[in-house]
């Protein structure tokens, strides 16, 4: 029979440890105990307790600070960190802008059909729509905030659909995408920014689509989100579209945090 590798301490304590992080016994912004006081919990070694950390630091659930203020901080998981994770991976393969709006393309109307479907549509997803529409209305001659908000809308679509997987997987292509659209049509490149025609038909997809979710028609919903997405895609990608996916724009100028669920 083959042998059955043990798992080295420094392992366990990283699991330990871990399943504090995942279970949120120890919270975002929370700093681990001292080395010191590992040793004695644990009743292990000093590497051992140092290879632990460095397991954790790899997993980017904490970050070790130097100095006098040091210490590591927990880092809870987030979609912010899978997507920049997926866009390098994207890169390394030569993934396209294209390839990843054809993803949301077919992967995003269900998610709209989803919302709609939900029985508690009318406090768990319409009034967070609400918000972003009210926003992007509000904001919509400010041409640096017009993609961004638009983009919002899209995110919190997806991270009101009900399924946490889902909103995971195409919830990272909605980060990667809006990385990506946001460059095209920021006011300083090339090309100018998004015509007022083209930001009110936006805009008058997306009330469209979120009646259709307040209706509770999904099938409907679906439609809108397909119709809305393919015009969307064919104004973005009239630029650029011989680039790969460039996983620094997930880091570029910092992004925001994504949408309350």
């Amino acid at each position: 029979m083959a042998r059955i590798r043990q798992p080295r301490v420094a392992e366990i304590v990283a699991s330990r440890l871990r399943d504090d992080i995942l279970s949120g016994r120890l919270k975002e912004g929370d700093t681990l105990p001292s080395q010191e006081t590992l040793f004695s919990e644990f009743g292990v070694s000093p590497p051992a307790v140092r290879e632990a950390i460095h397991i954790l630091e790899s997993d980017g659930l904490i970050s070790v600070r130097r100095g006098n203020v040091g210490g590591a901080v927990v880092h809870a998981p987030a979609a912010e960190r899978t997507a920049h994770m997926i866009s390098m991976v994207l890169q390394a393969r030569a993934a396209t802008p294209a390839d990843v709006s054809e993803a949301l393309l077919h992967l995003e109307p269900i998610c709209a059909g989803m919302c709609a479907a939900r029985d508690d549509r009318m406090t768990e997803v319409v009034p967070y729509l609400q918000a972003e529409i009210d926003a992007q209305a509000e904001q919509f001659d400010d041409l640096a905030r017009y993609v961004p908000n638009a983009r919002r809308f899209h995110e919190t679509l997806v991270s009101r659909c009900g399924n946490e997987p889902m909103i995971l997987v195409i919830g990272s292509l909605e980060l990667i995408w809006s990385a990506h659209e946001s460059s095209v049509w920021s006011d300083d490149g090339d090309p100018a920014p998004m015509a007022g025609k083209t930001r009110r038909a936006a805009l008058r997809d997306h009330q469209r689509l979120l009646d259709a979710i307040r209706d509770g028609n999904a099938t409907r919903a679906v439609r809108l989100a397909q119709d809305h997405l393919a015009a969307a895609r064919r104004n973005t990608l009239a630029f650029g579209t011989d680039k790969t996916i460039e996983a620094k724009r997930m880091s570029d100028g910092g992004r925001r945090k994504e949408p309350v669920r």
